[in-house]
């Protein structure tokens, strides 16, 4: 909280317009301070004002000169106790956790029916460079890209180009015998008996797609088509193959095309070390609790379709807004994603997962969530569908728990702690 209890009011009586003298004010200062230019956090005023953002603060300041200030003061001395500064209770418990935790940087994001209600950045996107983390800071996705992939497959259902029931040997059909058995289906809810990476596999070295596939190819089946569940990157992996070879373009650019362009968006791609990508935070993981950059891994490892975009919390938005309404999917394909998978027996699959999403219930709130990790980066978007609430964490530290953090804070907000 802000002390001010005791700033001298006379300082401020006359009405003339604002001087560097003034503005310059440690009170004025930390008052502006309280709401960075960075975010989207406001701060709620008395009667008519209700909630102001720096920018609009600013405004009144301009316009109306001294007066503005001591109003603005007066009001937030009066709101210190009330729910004014709700908000804080989100701010203490993130900068606490990043503590415990010992996360560099982070982003949040809370929305409300696709209408953003915090866009907050803490910390640092860039510890050697002391650059802070804003709404606009890119962050990699890991496995908070496969809803993505997964929507691109859906996509392809709807134009009758894929079948979920098809059998993988409709599109590889130099692919073993067993793949007669995997259905798209199963590709896309992990119950299809793939794997993981395989111990022998170089992240350092560049494989091309062919060699990527016959990776996976070679790798037998974990258990009968259908009849479990384990989760399993190379399933992903093999559905971008699989767009690639459906409509000609590398999954990436299928992406660009039908779903961020339309969207609007600006920052979601493919990752690319080597390109020269505005606001991109680093990644970094603790060795011996030291602080260590992301370990490097091969341009070819980073554009799979299990997990390798870049995105921020301002392109998620959006996402999140678009997953109200159908300007990607019809509702029915979003609703067969958002529903966990039926094995061969018809049972639900044991890991709750749908298509690119897991599918579970928190405190009687149904969600749909994923988590991400990669190079140093852990992420997670918490959707409450009934609610129509979304919180996104994004972090920039290996082995971070963000699902910790986006549980908190939903609970603050569908508890009425925060509005």
């Amino acid at each position: 909280m802000i002390p001010w209890a005791g700033i001298g009011l006379k300082i401020w009586r006359a009405e003339q317009p604002p001087t560097s003298k003034w503005l310059n004010h440690p009170k004025i200062i930390a008052l502006l301070k309280s709401v960075p230019a960075q975010s989207s956090k406001s701060v709620r005023l008395r009667g008519c004002l209700g909630r102001k953002s720096y920018s609009e603060i600013m405004k009144i300041i301009v316009r109306f000169g001294c007066g503005a200030i001591v109003a603005l003061m007066v009001v937030q001395s009066g709101c210190q106790a009330s729910a004014v500064d709700q908000t804080d209770v989100v701010d203490n418990y993130v900068r606490a956790e990043m503590t415990k935790q010992r996360i560099p940087g982070l982003a949040l994001l809370v929305s409300r029916g696709g209408q953003v209600i915090r866009a907050q950045g803490y910390g640092l996107a860039n510890v050697e460079l002391q650059v802070p983390v804003k709404p606009e800071t890119i962050f990699q996705s890991g496995s908070v890209g496969k809803q993505f992939t997964a929507t691109a497959v859906m996509m392809l259902v709807e134009e009758g180009k894929i079948g979920l029931e098809d059998p993988l040997t409709k599109y590889f059909p130099d692919a073993p015998p067993s793949w007669k058995k995997v259905t798209i289906r199963e590709l896309l809810s992990h119950t299809a008996g793939f794997t993981d990476y395989p111990k022998s596999f170089d992240m350092r070295r560049d494989y091309t797609e062919a060699e990527q596939l016959k990776i996976v190819e070679s790798i037998p089946l974990a258990f009968a088509p259908g009849t479990s569940w384990s989760y399993s990157n190379l399933g992903f992996l093999t559905l971008g193959i699989l767009i690639h070879k459906v409509t000609g373009e590398f999954y990436g650019d299928f992406l660009q095309k039908r779903i961020f362009r339309p969207l609007d968006m600006q920052t979601t791609r493919i990752i690319s070390e080597a390109d020269i990508v505005p606001n991109r935070s680093a990644g970094y993981r603790l060795v011996k609790a030291e602080l260590k950059n992301q370990e490097w891994v091969s341009p070819t490892a980073n554009t799979t379709a299990d997990g390798s975009l870049y995105f921020s919390i301002t392109d998620l938005a959006k996402w999140d807004a678009a997953l109200y309404t159908e300007k990607l999917l019809k509702r029915s394909s979003l609703d067969e994603m958002w529903t966990v998978a039926k094995l061969s027996n018809g049972r639900q699959n044991s890991g709750h997962y749908g298509f690119g999403w897991f599918v579970v219930t928190k405190n009687g709130h149904r969600v749909v969530e994923h988590e991400g990790a990669w190079q140093g980066f852990e992420t997670q978007i918490s959707r409450y569908v009934d609610d129509k609430l979304t919180v996104v964490v994004l972090t920039n530290l290996d082995d971070a728990k963000p699902e910790v953090l986006a549980d908190r804070v939903a609970e603050m907000y569908l508890s009425g702690t925060v509005k």
